[in-house]
């Protein structure tokens, strides 16, 4: 999990928190060690209340709804074909509601252009 979080925080900056469950991969010593090195919280949802991770409950959901529960796999190899190919649809093409209705990979290009037109607008202003 810090290998891939690593690959996140590279492509889209350090967040100030992250909202986790309780599982062992996210209260690791090694997901500690990670978050505190980055300046990173972690807030932990109570045990019990998945509600208080809304998004990952939705996520999930959709997951199970629309891949899962359709797809039929024939090894691991088939699943982990099945699974990317979703969740490359997912990330890339597919409109979301919480994005004003973009697909994640273009909501994030355009953030990414205003926050670079910010920074050099303060750096004509300094």
């Amino acid at each position: 999990m810090v290998a891939e979080l690593e690959r996140v925080v590279r492509e889209r900056g350090v967040p100030t928190s992250i909202t986790v469950d309780n599982g062992s991969e996210c209260a690791s010593r090694a997901m500690d060690a990670w978050a505190y090195g980055h300046g990173i919280g972690l807030d932990f949802i109570r045990p019990g209340k998945p509600v208080e991770n809304g998004y990952i409950g939705s996520f999930n959901g959709r997951l199970r709804d629309e891949c899962l529960n359709v797809s039929l796999f024939f090894s691991l190899e088939d699943a982990r074909q099945k699974l990317e190919q979703w969740r490359g649809d997912y990330n890339q093409a597919r409109p979301h509601s919480s994005l004003n209705d973009q697909a994640p990979q273009a909501y994030a290009a355009a953030w990414s252009r205003s926050t670079s037109q910010e920074t050099s607008l303060i750096e004509v202003l300094s």
